[in-house]
């Protein structure tokens, strides 16, 4: 039986683009995984060995794996501690001011995370490990080394940045918390932590673990924190083990921590899924309606609202004014006092700052910015050029067993920590492959790399976006005999323009305050702003890298209030 060509096209073109997506999928995600796996086993596995079971592992890799589980598991439950709490108070109770303190708990993920660290060095730093002390030093105070290094400060660190996340699972899901059960509940005499602890916690149980198992995953990958308050007192984690690996030559160490790290991050995951799926049911929502019901704090109110709005200031606001302060202070000793502008627009003077430039006369600094914002934006772009292309295959051009092998590669750069994903980058692309060249050192690499990063968030705007565009406007379009490219340019694109510049801009946003995965892939005669930050602050400059981090600060809020107000005339435009 013959198959008519213009029927035989569609399947062509639809197993076409999901083909070219997997493939490029397969370049961007699988293959580097796969060799940095390859390239430990290939020395017979001494490398392995080295790590896990010889006379330097303490230091290799079980010391580092320790204080990387302590960090891990503190983090995650405090900021579902924190993050639940606010969560239930935004939702759940009468508090004042909810709707400004749910906006106020979502920034701090927007702040990155070695900004918030060196604001913690502006106050609580000590002079005992070299450099200059803070503001509680300045002021007379002794400051403990825990306090000032270390595990404790890494911490608090690390959960004031996560806390968002998990506040933004945990609050979506109390939302859908049927009223009828609370108000059931109320009526057979059930007190309020009954209520809480009988009813509401066990229904939201999977938006717990799922903030939890994000903020762990975070937390355990995340490089700044502990590289800015743990190394000064030698305190490793596996991040930093493994970019001290890969600095000083010995990579296949560093990719078998790498491949480690993984490990860590999925099979945490794992336990999490594995919880989930253990539990019978979390329906809460069913065919009837139901009004929320909230609990009324009485007496609490005001203490509660006050304790909220303390805690959004102090990860939110502080970190930004002590921030700027400190880079104007010639000593952190002193952060409100003799201020100048040496630091942002100070010339080379020898008896100041050890002769640095204000970050604004030195040439490095418009160099990094430069480069932070065109490479930004390339790779913004291309990432969701490709989430739109791999959202289209997935959203209207089904293939079996294919379909869902792109959907699950574009999803897996979430699930894995920015520095191991930069050393499988350096395995892959490090050296030449055949007749293409070695990318280590070039910008390419980099924006491969934080492309192939991005893609999670750009698949997920373009799918969430396209599913918003009937089929059968596509569809008429090719009845037409317009071509897919064609109609993807006249009819796909204007319709979620407004969507994905969101999405690009939140993309923007991450990646210019990445540093886990630009510290080992940047180019040394051209720093992104991030590295150029980090960099200052290794060398004890800590008022410039203040400075260079407050830039980043100013870029990403104009980028992150720009999409939120393309998110604002979206909903206008499909209400």
């Amino acid at each position: 039986m013959t198959v008519p060509l213009r029927r035989l096209r569609p399947s062509l073109a639809r197993y076409g683009l999901t083909a070219a997506m997997a493939l490029i999928l397969v370049v961007l995600v699988a293959a580097p995984l796969a060799t940095i796996l390859i390239q430990t086993l290939q020395s017979g596995g001494g490398a392995w060995a080295d790590v896990l079971a010889s006379r330097l592992s303490q230091n290799l890799f079980w010391r580092p794996a320790t204080n990387t589980m302590i960090i891990g598991l503190a983090v995650a439950g405090g900021c579902v501690l924190l993050g639940g709490f606010l969560a239930w108070l935004v939702v759940m109770t009468d508090v004042p001011g909810r709707p400004l303190i749910a906006f106020m708990a979502t920034l701090p993920f927007m702040i990155p995370s070695f900004a918030t660290a060196l604001a913690w060095g502006s106050v609580f730093r000590n002079g005992r490990v070299g450099g200059a002390g803070g503001l509680l030093e300045g002021l007379g105070f002794s400051v403990p080394d825990w306090l000032s290094w270390g595990m404790v400060p890494t911490i608090v660190v690390l959960i004031a940045h996560y806390y968002a996340l998990a506040f933004t699972v945990i609050a979506a899901a109390l939302s859908t918390v049927n009223g009828d059960l609370v108000e059931a509940a109320q009526m057979t005499g059930a007190s309020r932590k009954r209520i809480l602890f009988g009813i509401v916690l066990p229904v939201v149980t999977p938006a717990v673990i799922a903030g939890g198992s994000l903020a762990f995953a975070g937390a355990v990958s995340n490089f700044a924190a502990p590289a800015l308050l743990g190394l000064p007192v030698r305190m490793q984690t596996l991040s930093t083990r493994l970019f001290g690996m890969i600095e000083i030559g010995q990579t296949e160490r560093g990719y078998v921590l790498a491949i480690l790290l993984i490990a860590i991050s999925a099979i945490f995951l794992g336990i999490g899924n594995r919880i989930l799926n253990s539990r019978r049911s979390f329906a809460t929502i069913s065919g009837k309606g139901a009004r929320p019901r909230r609990f009324t704090l009485g007496t609490m109110r005001l203490p509660l609202a006050l304790l909220a709005w303390t805690v959004c200031i102090l990860t939110t606001l502080l970190p930004i004014l002590l921030l700027l302060a400190a880079s104007l202070a010639p000593s952190s000793l002193s952060l409100f006092s003799d201020w100048t502008l040496h630091y942002w627009i100070g010339a080379a003077d020898p008896a100041f700052a050890r002769g640095q430039p204000g970050i604004f006369h030195h040439p490095q600094l418009i160099s990094a910015l430069t480069t932070t914002l065109m490479l930004g934006a390339g790779v913004v772009f291309a990432a969701n050029a490709l989430g739109l292309l791999i959202a289209v295959a997935l959203t209207r051009q089904k293939v079996p067993v294919l379909s869902n092998a792109v959907s699950q590669l574009s999803f897996l750069p979430m699930l894995l920590p920015g520095i191991a994903f930069a050393a499988a980058y350096i395995a892959l692309y490090g050296a030449p492959i055949g007749p293409l060249p070695a990318l280590y050192g070039t910008k390419l690499l980099l924006g491969l790399a934080l492309t192939a990063a991005m893609l999670p968030f750009a698949v997920q705007t373009g799918r969430a976006t396209v599913a918003q565009i009937s089929g059968d406007i596509d569809e008429a379009a090719r009845m037409t005999g317009a071509g897919f490219f064609h109609r993807l340019w006249a009819i796909t694109l204007p319709l979620a323009a407004r969507g994905l510049a969101a999405g690009l801009l939140i993309s923007f946003v991450n990646v210019i305050g990445d540093l886990a995965i630009t510290v080992l892939l940047y180019t040394p005669t051209s720093p992104l702003l991030a590295v150029l930050s980090y960099s200052y602050a290794s060398d004890g400059f800590h008022q410039f890298a203040n400075a260079v981090t407050l830039v980043i600060l100013v870029i990403s809020m104009l980028a992150t209030c720009a999409a939120t107000l393309l998110r604002g005339r979206r909903r206008q435009t499909f209400a």
